[in-house]
């Protein structure tokens, strides 16, 4: 008998943990996908163009606060998590409810997930969403090109439209972002590998995905999303850590595993964090990875018109994933503001119009900042409107991307950005040297 299968997702891991491991399994039977974090996901349906002949009529996605009923109405005998930056607590809350509910609960092994590449992968994973994921993969992609390498991006999926046309996306330029209709979370991580003129592939179907990208690729970079798994297997596994989180790298689910996996531990922000942090961060990797190389790294935060927030009334906008299942309570912006010595940080929960006031009534740890939540010309319009409405001498933008190139922003804008620095003895450098000198056909 075929088993039922429920994977609970959020428009991303589910999609590629399907493909891999379900899409051609006859004995199995995917019955629904479904949906958490990312707004308005769920209604839709995964298509036939994607699910294959054994699925004709595609797969629903549910909400996942229906997942009893889901369990009960269709006889689901396995549910499947396949979504991350869940607490331990989260993960096992949600097994609790599907075993309570009738059916098994599973976790699928990081190997089994994981597509085999024809180049050398160097993958960039993290323990939370907004640990400095991509300012690392850009450092490794700069020293990849200097050693002659020829490095492509594969970013972690983001397919909240169109499943179908999303399949397989390759951005080399600003101008593919409004082809393929990007929401601000992807153009946050698009856009910096594009200004270095690095190509970037992403979508739904990744053995697609890595085919397309090994053509033009002497090695691959994967570029991590949240704390999820690579979706290749790696010859050298990178994963950052946060110590303004610091004890998280063993309480979030997957990024232990990535904690636990990593070849080289990135140890960022360290000089903005409490020693004690960072030494917790060590500990924990002295004790449960000793194998694993350390490296630590400052963020080193730049304003392009720090003249601008000096005794200034400013609304600081953060990365929004960062501050909502991410659960920082700031991030460079703040760091940049109090630096440059603001005169008030503005609270924008008053002034927040739609969605957004959904956002500040379900993310209550937000505080004095404003997530740039862009899923959709609505939400973009709802954004917007309150960056007008909200009373400030400046606008301080410390998402990756130009804000200000979306949306209008009537304010004057500062603009935060954000890179790493080594400051202990192993560096990057070192690290990617050895990786090329053990991979020399790479930069073919």
């Amino acid at each position: 008998m075929q088993r039922r299968i429920a994977i609970l997702g959020a428009a991303g891991r589910d999609f590629h943990n399907f493909n891999v491991c379900f899409r051609q399994d006859r004995e199995s039977r995917v019955v629904a996908f479904t949906a958490a974090q990312i707004p308005d996901i769920s209604g839709r349906r995964y298509p036939p163009e994607l699910s294959g002949p054994l699925y004709p009529d595609g797969i629903p996605i549910v909400p996942e606060e229906q997942l009893e009923q889901l369990i009960v109405k269709e006889k689901v005998d396995t549910a499947v998590l396949s979504y991350s930056d869940l607490s331990h607590n989260q993960v096992m809350d949600l097994a609790s409810r599907a075993i309570a509910a009738g059916c098994d609960f599973l976790l699928l092994g990081a190997d089994r997930t994981m597509l085999q590449s024809r180049r050398p992968v160097v993958s960039i994973c993290a323990v939370r969403t907004g640990c400095g994921k991509t300012p690392v993969s850009r450092r490794v992609v700069e020293l990849l090109k200097e050693m002659g390498a020829r490095p492509v991006v594969v970013r972690h999926p983001m397919p909240y439209g169109d499943l179908a046309r999303q399949a397989c996306q390759r951005f080399a330029a600003f101008a593919d972002l409004d082809k393929h209709e990007c929401t601000i979370e992807e153009r946050e991580e698009y856009e910096p590998h594009l200004r270095d003129g690095t190509v970037v592939y992403a979508g739904v179907d990744y053995k697609n995905i890595l085919d397309e990208a090994e053509k033009e690729a002497g090695v691959i970079v994967w570029d991590g999303g949240n704390n999820d798994t690579p979706f290749f297997h790696s010859d050298l596994e990178i994963v950052v850590a946060d110590p303004h989180r610091a004890g998280h790298e063993l309480l979030y689910h997957p990024g232990e595993v990535n904690f636990l996996r990593a070849g080289v531990i990135v140890i960022n922000k360290v000089d903005s964090a409490l020693e004690a942090d960072v030494e917790t961060i060590r500990r924990d990797a002295r004790e449960r990875n000793p194998k694993a190389r350390v490296i630590e790294t400052f963020s080193r935060i730049s304003v392009d018109h720090p003249e601008r927030l000096r005794g200034a009334r400013v609304l600081v906008i953060e990365d929004g994933p960062t501050l909502t299942h991410g659960q920082m309570a700031y991030g460079a912006g703040v760091v940049a503001a109090r630096q440059a010595g603001v005169a008030e940080q503005v609270d924008p929960r008053p002034y927040a119009v739609g969605s957004l006031r959904e956002v500040f009534a379900h993310f209550t740890r937000i505080g004095l900042l404003l997530p740039a939540m862009g899923y959709g010309k609505k939400q973009l319009a709802e954004l917007e409107e309150t960056i007008r409405r909200t009373p400030c001498d400046a606008v301080v933008v410390a998402t990756p991307i130009d804000l200000a190139r979306i949306i209008q922003i009537s304010q004057p804008v500062v603009r935060v950005t954000y890179g790493v620095v080594e400051r202990s003895a192993l560096t990057l450098s070192q690290v990617i040297r050895e990786f090329a000198a053990q991979h020399p056909w790479s930069g073919r």
